[in-house]
């Protein structure tokens, strides 16, 4: 498995994280310890030996054993999952779902395969000969016994390899391995009260989270297991908030911040007749949404995404499914068509120097350093009248976090540590800067939009709960995954034909569509229609890589002029896209939405690898050059939606 097929992939969500149910390494930051790798075990499937029973799509000698899913619980772990086949000699491809890759795959022995047959999952022996790493693959290249065929071996691709639970590495102290920590009791450190119980362990890459089930009643004895139906929250497994966890008693002490436990609990009081009926009409409203996607890719001729269907396990299959539900149809397709059309270049600063003078306030940087330096008559004015959008709740921000843009924007020195502990100082210096972004008198009155990569979710919803939301309203705070785009092949023989590329059989090779998709993540969950029911008038949105994001002036004079958009922008700077602060009326901004094709994609040539079915075996494709388009579009080109008379800005020189 890909390792980013794990991730959560619910694209635009605002929903709590969700990943999928796989093998990862759970890491537990700030502490001296850390939980195993799972290893896959088979706790959902359940295994009885019969020894006369034959499996006909494997027919080779190389078995011994062969046992069927019915009986036996926990007794294999998955190791990996056997993806195509290599060369002529019967060697396999294997992607590793342990952390144990040279225990597994490099030491020769005995070895179990799963693979579903006629409905059910059949598990055998096998012996491992050989195996080794693939040079600059995730990936490892095994030899069994007596498969010496491509056409053996292609009837092992799709295969899971097991082995037995008690051949498990036994771990140092301090670590863990994931099942054991399910079925965990969970304790309040400070009071000793039980609050629930461990169901599942969830990485989607950045930290690692409980699924804890909450008691529906703190005082009622603890559920069965099976029977209990009590809410479900999202604890995350840090020391600050898992102290202390016993496994010889089954239990864990936590100290969760304020709220965490209230968090995603589900607050109506319907049957569980009625919450099933409710689950029943999601599956089918998604499968809907399903079908629709794949037509939309059929009539795009983009048939091999569906590929993935036919392999792998029931999570990677659905995770495929969420990933064609969440491709953005539209605005892939008006992409391509930008890419099929020449045009000119849009160039900003030519656009700035076009707009109207009446429509342009010029200010000096010193303007923001000092409290009440009058520069010009018409400054004080407009600042104040921005300064009571603000602090009258008329005004949300929208912040595009980008860590590898965030990186080195501030004055904090670089820490060594992980790349999210990194990302997170600077995140706080910006949050807790009141100058640099927003007075925290006024924080409370303003929704606040954060829009990051999908892997940054987590941690920044953690960083924001540990900071007491950095005094906005946790009730007006939204949390984003940036817009993606597939990347598409770059065909010489097919010029206007492009194929979306596969990283793995189940996951679309994607890169973030550029700041202008900000506009399509607005039309989501239906966002900009709560905004204008909250009372918002005015959207500010900015990128966090800025000294000075402070959107005083420039909502000021928007309003001033009675301007659709506003601009700030810092000359010094010389005029850098990926640095913006861009304020649009909530009015303009609903009409946006509906001008999609005003948006303007330049296609970028890089290269990238991917994989493709090649005579029904999956095959890596690493260029050697240049191979494929990625999409990208600048928040600035939504301003040909909008006369230039109806454009402001506020020009900043040092």
């Amino acid at each position: 498995m890909q390792g980013s097929s794990a991730l959560s992939c619910s694209s635009n969500s605002i929903s709590a994280p969700v990943g999928l149910c796989c093998s990862q390494r759970l890491t537990l930051p700030l502490r001296n310890q850390r939980i195993g790798f799972l290893e896959n075990p088979s706790s959902s499937k359940i295994f009885h030996s019969h020894r006369n029973t034959t499996l006909p799509l494997l027919n080779c000698t190389a078995t011994e054993e062969i046992l069927e899913a019915s009986e036996t619980d926990g007794l294999f772990v998955e190791t990996g999952y056997i993806y195509s086949v290599h060369g002529l000699q019967g060697e396999v491809r294997v992607k590793a779902t342990t952390d144990f890759p040279e225990l597994r795959f490099s030491q020769p022995g005995r070895r179990w395969l799963r693979q579903q047959v006629t409905g059910r999952d059949m598990i055998q022996e096998i012996e491992l000969v050989e195996g080794r790493g693939h040079p600059g693959q995730k990936s490892w290249i095994l030899k069994f016994h007596e498969i010496n065929t491509i056409e053996q071996a292609q009837k092992l691709v799709g295969s899971a390899l097991l082995v037995k639970d008690e051949d498990r590495p036994v771990l140092e102290e301090g670590e863990f391995y994931t099942p054991d920590l399910v079925g965990m009791r969970v304790f309040l450190k400070e009071t000793g009260e039980l609050v629930g119980t461990v169901i599942n362990v969830f990485n989607s890459g950045a930290s690692d989270l409980l699924h804890v089930e909450l008691l529906p009643d703190r005082n009622a004895k603890p559920q069965l297991e099976g029977s209990a139906s009590g809410p479900l929250v999202w604890v995350p497994f840090v020391e600050a908030i898992v102290p202390n966890v016993d496994l010889s008693k089954r239990e864990m002490l936590i100290t969760p911040p304020k709220g965490l436990l209230e968090l995603n609990i589900r607050a109506d009081e319907r049957s569980k007749k009625e919450r099933r009926q409710l689950e029943w009409k999601e599956r089918k409203k998604f499968q809907k949404r399903l079908i629709a996607a794949k037509k939309i890719l059929h009539e795009m001729e983009q048939d091999h995404i569906f590929h993935g269907f036919r392999y792998g396990e029931k999570n990677q299959r659905s995770f495929l499914a969420n990933q064609i539900v969440d491709v953005n149809s539209v605005l892939l397709q008006h992409a391509l068509q930008n890419k099929k059309i020449p045009y000119k270049r849009w160039s900003f600063p030519d656009y700035v120097n076009a707009l109207q003078v009446n429509n342009t306030l010029k200010l000096s940087k010193e303007f923001f350093s000092k409290e009440n330096v009058e520069h010009s008559s018409i400054g004080p004015k407009v600042q104040e009248q921005g300064r009571c959008l603000i602090s009258s709740g008329k005004v949300a921000i929208v912040l595009a976090l980008a860590e590898s843009k965030l990186l080195g924007t501030s004055s904090i020195p670089e820490p060594a540590g992980p790349h999210e502990e990194i990302a997170s100082l600077h995140v706080k210096a910006l949050l807790d800067d009141s100058h640099r972004l927003l007075k925290m008198e006024d924080r409370p009155s303003v929704p606040l939009i954060v829009v990051c990569p999908a892997e940054s979710i987590k941690y920044l919803k953690q960083l924001f709960m540990d900071h007491d939301y950095f005094s906005f309203d946790s009730e007006k705070v939204w949390f984003l995954e940036e817009e993606k785009l597939p990347v598409v092949s770059a065909s010489q023989e097919e010029e206007n034909k492009h194929k979306i590329l596969m990283k793995s059989p189940w996951e679309i090779l994607q890169r973030p569509a550029g700041s202008a998709g900000i506009v399509t993540l607005l039309s989501s969950q239906n966002l900009l229609v709560h905004l204008h029911v909250m009372g918002v008038e005015y959207i500010q949105v900015c990128s966090g890589n800025q000294e000075f994001i402070n959107g005083e002036m420039l909502l000021g004079f928007t309003k001033s002029r009675e301007a659709n958009a506003g601009i700030q922008v810092f000359r010094d700077a010389g005029y850098l896209e990926e640095h913006f602060n861009i304020v649009f009326s909530i009015d303009f901004a609903k009409k946006l939405t509906k001008k999609i094709d005003k948006l303007q994609f330049e296609a970028i040539l890089k290269p990238n690898q991917y994989v493709e079915m090649v005579q029904k075996e999956w095959v890596d494709v690493i260029p050697s050059s240049p191979n494929s388009y990625e999409f990208h579009s600048s928040i600035y080109s939504c301003l040909n939606a909008c006369p230039p008379s109806k454009v402001c800005l506020v020009d900043i020189t040092a």
